[in-house]
């Protein structure tokens, strides 16, 4: 392979992605919509520039390995049981139902039962980067109908396994038993996989980066996350298994250690730029002459897609007992096709689905994926229209008519930045008082001993973006910067006012000079120590006095 050529066409890709993103969220569209198009100008059906189709193809595989590897780390199996009924029971449901009734739509317009599951089955699941990229940058993904989406989304990247398994023996060409022999040998080995990498992540691994030599050295733990996504892909491709499947596996495994938050928040930057080139290169799939000729079918199967996804959404979350306003406004974020759609089709592709079939596929993605920033956005809106004149016809009952009445952000809480002795004791103090704390330190002796304190804990660099956003920054009562440092107290203010100009600052300052650089940062109180241990000398001398017995001048 001759490495300038792909060079050239990932940075043409990137640059068109760039254009075309700025260019979309400048007229109020998500810029994924940008690196669709950009992939799609680009590719081979349109202007040709690039060249190395196969190759990029590859490095977006790649990209959205990672991005589902990043999923795995943020939903840790306790995260999991934590979920509740509504997510998993609603997202079974979902999932099944969906199934189901695509399957039955594909039968009825002539498709083969086995080829009308395949393509049932790559419909079932929604984009997980598409719309939680709206829903975190909209703040609405502590809502109600964001954390239905969410847990939705996360039970459907769970149910990619099953479902690349289904449609993997339905492809299969020979004899059933030799299909189920097949079958069986992938469960088999894929029971090996998860059983030796939850050994060596729960078990070997934490051994070794706890120890006093590696906490010193923050790159790592990330060198070892990247090799652990890296060999969980290559297992399930040696199985026979999806490759991002095993990256999630990886990653749901490797999320009940202490490193899982500052891992994921180092691996953004990279994730975030393979994800691009995975959907540019989604986009460089799609034939627009093809699209433009077969408008009518396009747009008939994307429409269709969207409201019967719609209706079976709504329908399971009204089973588990949702509002109809919530659960109209979460179906219609789960409305599109997701990009596992094309590793599910993929898989049997020039078998079960042939070309014109998987054109079919890609072209509806394009369309739903198109129009997702727009229905994300407009969910809780377009919800409230749709439901009341409903409600006054008595279709639908439990409607809220307030939109906002389906929010409750977390409130309350404190992050706390620091454990060490200073940490330790403002943490007490707000035990004492019953206020929900966040510690956040990247030692990670400290963040175990929070833990055993009975803290919510994270390991992770205060001044990464993401950890603030992930620890709800925004909506917190306040922060509490308790760190030694004073450089590194001034770079966490200045990155907590970057996430939220009015949450209540309060830092530590080992010097009184410290605070005419902390203050102007963005802090919104500063305890002074020099100030305060001299207050707490003067008293403690006056205490001394008063309690000894003075002699007699």
């Amino acid at each position: 392979m001759d490495f300038w050529p792909l060079l050239f066409d990932i940075g043409a890709l990137l640059g068109a992605a760039f254009v075309l993103g700025a260019l979309c969220e400048r007229l109020r569209q998500s810029a994924l919509l940008g690196y669709l198009l950009a992939g799609m100008l680009l590719g081979p059906n349109a202007l040709h520039v690039v060249s190395t189709s196969k190759e990029v193809e590859g490095l977006a595989e790649v990209g959205v390995c990672l991005l589902l590897f990043s999923l795995g780390l943020e939903f840790s199996w306790p995260r999991l049981r934590g979920l509740g009924a509504t997510a998993l029971g609603g997202g079974a449901l979902q999932v099944g139902l969906t199934l189901i009734v695509v399957s039955a739509l594909g039968a009825v317009a002539g498709l083969s039962l086995h080829t009308a599951i395949v393509i049932g089955a790559a419909f079932a699941l929604s984009s997980t980067a598409g719309v939680l990229r709206v829903l975190t940058a909209r703040s609405e993904i502590d809502s109600v109908h964001g954390r239905h989406a969410l847990g939705i989304l996360l039970f459907q990247d769970l149910a990619v396994i099953p479902l690349v398994l289904l449609t993997s023996f339905l492809g299969e060409s020979g004899s059933d038993s030799a299909a189920l022999w097949n079958l069986g040998r992938t469960g088999v080995m894929l029971v090996l996989v998860v059983a030796v990498f939850y050994v060596a992540f729960n078990h070997v691994v934490p051994r070794v980066l706890l120890a006093t030599s590696v906490l010193r050295n923050r790159e790592l733990p990330v060198l070892f996350a990247v090799v652990g996504a890296l060999g969980s892909m290559y297992a399930a491709h040696e199985i026979d298994l999806s490759p991002a499947v095993g990256a999630f596996i990886a990653g749901m495994l490797l999320g009940g250690s202490p490193f899982a938050t500052q891992v994921r928040a180092d691996l953004s930057v990279l994730r975030t730029l393979l994800v691009t080139v995975f959907f540019s290169s989604i986009g460089m799939l799609a034939n627009p002459a093809w699209i433009v000729e077969n408008a009518g079918l396009t747009v008939a199967v994307a429409a269709t897609v969207i409201v019967v996804k719609t209706a079976v959404c709504m329908v399971a979350l009204r089973a588990m007992r949702q509002t109809s306003h919530s659960s109209l406004a979460t179906a219609l974020c789960l409305s599109q096709v997701g990009e596992f759609a094309f590793v599910i089709a993929e898989t049997t592709r020039g078998g079960l689905v042939d070309d014109e079939l998987f054109m079919v596929v890609v072209s509806t993605m394009m369309v739903t994926l198109c129009v997702t920033p727009s229905l994300v956005a407009w969910a809780p809106r377009l919800a409230g229209s749709i439901l009341q004149p409903l409600a006054k016809l008595g279709f639908v009952t439990g409607h809220l008519s307030n939109t906002e009445a389906d929010r409750e952000p977390r409130s309350g809480h404190v992050v706390l930045i620091g454990y060490g002795p200073a940490g330790q004791k403002c943490g007490a103090a707000l035990r004492d008082s019953s206020i929900l704390v966040s510690v956040l330190d990247l030692n990670p002796s400290l963040a175990e001993r929070a833990e055993g304190d009975g803290f919510e804990a994270h390991v992770g660099d205060a001044t990464h973006s993401d950890l603030l956003d992930h620890l709800h920054v925004r909506s917190a009562a306040a922060v509490v910067v308790a760190l030694p440092d004073p450089r590194t107290a001034e770079k966490v203010v200045q990155a907590v006012r970057c996430q939220s100009a009015d949450v209540p600052v309060v830092v530590r300052a080992r010097y009184h000079r410290h605070i005419h650089v902390l203050e102007p940062a963005g802090a919104s109180a500063v305890v002074d120590e020099e100030q305060e241990v001299g207050d707490l000398l003067g008293k403690q001398t006056l205490r001394t006095i008063t309690s000894s017995e003075m002699p007699e001048r």
